[in-house]
């Protein structure tokens, strides 16, 4: 019998070794492929940081890190997909300002702020206006008050994002000069349209820009930093062009939904962290525009929080809302 009783808690304890195990290795973060959804159209400013910190982010992890995009409705699509997804840190979320500016600007974005964890902030990049080389304007004085007296017409990436809201802050807020928004599906078409001198502006964050104003194929009027960034010398800023202590800036963010067990959001926020202090990975960061930003992760909320505070006051002050 008691042969019987022992090999009978033997097999008893295999079988939950059996069970445990698995078990344990599901615990293991991350044993899979993870997919970084980016919040914005294929090539632009989202996009191109993704991609440059997921490639050294799967040999960090030591997993593929595959990068999508689902552009629309100003990111809420991408956000609200990240937000629904499981909170197991194998969907990640890029978003920008926008995921800030939404909260303020929508009165639904079919998902709630709080449904969102920022896990890391990549870096931000100042806004800057351009033009076509044949424009009449050489200054921003000129630009915003144009000889034939109608409306200055620029493009964004579109409606709701930093872009967006950061123009129309400036030239109708505070330059009180009329101004027509034509908003894209992206900061890259928005480019091109005035390359092919089809539109007299573009409003974008410098990675979108910089390779073309550097070629001269746009001409930079202004930059809402508060010094000439080093790859843009010859931009001034807003404060040489008459806009004094005016700064708008867009970031590059890493999310997941809230409910993801903070083991695992501290797991990214590291392994974001250790990509971003590459000095390769700077490099190329910092060629396109971005300054890049080195966060924990009490301090990536808060300056979340302080971001849906700060474009709160220009959304509101423009008076835009989107149902």
């Amino acid at each position: 019998m008691m042969l019987k009783a022992k090999a009978g808690f033997l097999l008893t304890g295999m079988a939950l070794g059996l069970l445990i195990l698995p078990a344990q290795a599901q615990d293991v973060y991350p044993s899979r492929r993870i997919t970084v959804l980016v919040a914005a159209g294929a090539g632009g400013f989202a996009d191109g940081v993704a991609r440059i910190v997921s490639d050294r982010l799967q040999v960090l992890l030591g997993q593929p890190v595959i990068v999508e995009t689902r552009a629309g409705a100003g990111g809420n699509i991408g956000a609200r997909a990240v937000a629904k997804s499981a909170p197991d840190g194998y969907t990640i979320l890029v978003s920008t300002t926008s995921m800030a500016i939404n909260e303020t600007l929508y009165e639904n974005m079919g998902y709630a702020t709080n449904e969102i964890v920022p896990v890391a902030i990549a870096g931000s990049s100042p806004e800057v206006i351009a033009v076509h080389p044949s424009h009449p304007a050489k200054t921003l004085a000129e630009f915003l008050k144009p000889t034939d007296g109608l409306p200055v017409q620029y493009g964004t990436a579109g409606n709701g994002s930093g872009s967006h809201i950061a123009a129309e802050y400036l030239f109708r807020v505070i330059a009180k000069a009329p101004a027509q928004h034509v908003p894209f599906a992206g900061g890259a078409p928005a480019v091109a349209n005035v390359i092919a001198n089809q539109l007299n502006a573009v409003v974008a964050t410098m990675p979108a820009l910089t390779e073309h104003i550097q070629a001269g194929t746009l001409r930079g009027l202004g930059v809402a930093s508060a010094k000439r960034p080093k790859a843009i010398p010859q931009v001034p800023t807003l404060a040489e062009g008459g806009f004094p202590d005016y700064f708008a800036a867009s970031w590059v963010g890493f999310f997941v939904p809230s409910p993801t067990p903070a083991a695992i959001s501290s797991r990214l926020n590291t392994a974001i962290n250790d990509a971003l202090r590459i000095p390769d990975v700077q490099a190329r960061l910092e060629k396109i525009g971005l300054e890049v930003t080195i966060n924990d992760m009490p301090a990536t909320a808060k300056y979340f929080q302080d971001e849906i505070a700060f474009w709160s006051k220009r959304v509101t002050a423009i008076g835009i809302k989107v149902k």
